[in-house]
Protein backbone atom coordinates (compact mmCIF):
# COMPACT_ATOMS: atom_id res chain seq x y z
CA UNK A 1 0.00 0.00 0.00
CA UNK A 2 3.06 2.53 0.75
CA UNK A 3 4.91 1.48 -2.49
CA UNK A 4 1.76 1.90 -4.60
CA UNK A 5 0.72 5.81 -2.02
CA UNK A 6 5.11 6.41 -3.26
CA UNK A 7 4.75 5.28 -6.78
CA UNK A 8 1.00 7.43 -7.48
CA UNK A 9 3.12 10.46 -5.65
CA UNK A 10 5.96 10.17 -8.00
CA UNK A 11 3.73 10.24 -11.54
CA UNK A 12 1.75 12.92 -10.58
CA UNK A 13 5.37 15.04 -9.34
CA UNK A 14 6.88 14.21 -12.70
CA UNK A 15 3.83 14.97 -14.55
CA UNK A 16 4.24 18.54 -12.84
CA UNK A 17 7.45 19.27 -13.92
CA UNK A 18 6.68 18.07 -17.48
CA UNK A 19 3.85 20.26 -17.66
CA UNK A 20 6.29 23.24 -16.61
CA UNK A 21 9.16 22.56 -18.77
CA UNK A 22 6.80 22.54 -22.16
CA UNK A 23 7.26 25.36 -24.06
CA UNK A 24 4.16 27.51 -24.82
CA UNK A 25 4.12 29.61 -27.61
CA UNK A 26 2.99 33.62 -27.66
CA UNK A 27 2.84 36.29 -30.24
CA UNK A 28 5.14 38.91 -28.32
CA UNK A 29 8.20 38.65 -25.93
CA UNK A 30 6.20 41.10 -23.50
CA UNK A 31 3.53 38.31 -23.21
CA UNK A 32 5.74 36.24 -21.34
CA UNK A 33 5.57 37.38 -18.17
CA UNK A 34 7.80 35.59 -15.28
CA UNK A 35 10.13 32.52 -16.57
CA UNK A 36 10.71 29.72 -14.20
CA UNK A 37 14.53 28.80 -14.25
CA UNK A 38 14.51 26.19 -17.45
CA UNK A 39 11.23 27.11 -18.84
CA UNK A 40 11.39 28.00 -22.55
CA UNK A 41 8.54 30.01 -24.19
CA UNK A 42 8.38 30.21 -27.97
CA UNK A 43 7.51 34.00 -29.75
CA UNK A 44 6.05 33.95 -32.95
CA UNK A 45 7.03 37.41 -33.92
CA UNK A 46 8.31 37.41 -37.09
CA UNK A 47 11.83 38.23 -35.99
CA UNK A 48 13.46 34.35 -36.96
CA UNK A 49 13.71 33.44 -40.94
CA UNK A 50 11.32 31.74 -42.61
CA UNK A 51 11.06 28.30 -40.73
CA UNK A 52 11.99 29.20 -37.14
CA UNK A 53 11.18 30.86 -34.12
CA UNK A 54 12.22 32.43 -31.28
CA UNK A 55 12.70 30.26 -28.04
CA UNK A 56 12.88 32.33 -25.02
CA UNK A 57 14.94 30.43 -21.98
CA UNK A 58 14.79 31.25 -17.99
CA UNK A 59 18.76 30.75 -18.28
CA UNK A 60 20.02 31.23 -14.55
CA UNK A 61 18.90 33.00 -11.44
CA UNK A 62 20.57 36.22 -10.60
CA UNK A 63 20.28 38.44 -7.56
CA UNK A 64 17.12 40.43 -9.72
CA UNK A 65 15.36 36.88 -10.59
CA UNK A 66 15.83 35.13 -13.89
CA UNK A 67 17.96 35.86 -16.65
CA UNK A 68 16.38 35.16 -19.91
CA UNK A 69 18.25 34.35 -23.43
CA UNK A 70 16.77 34.19 -26.62
CA UNK A 71 17.64 32.46 -30.04
CA UNK A 72 15.89 31.07 -33.39
CA UNK A 73 14.86 27.58 -32.90
CA UNK A 74 13.73 24.94 -35.76
CA UNK A 75 9.85 25.03 -36.19
CA UNK A 76 7.88 21.87 -36.21
CA UNK A 77 4.26 21.52 -36.64
CA UNK A 78 1.72 24.14 -38.19
CA UNK A 79 2.83 28.08 -37.61
CA UNK A 80 0.66 29.05 -34.45
CA UNK A 81 -0.90 32.80 -34.74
Amino acid sequence: MLLCRAASLSLVISIALAATAHAGTVGREQDIGDLKLGQRVLVDDGTCPAGQVKEVRGAKMTDKGVSRTSACVPRYGPKSR
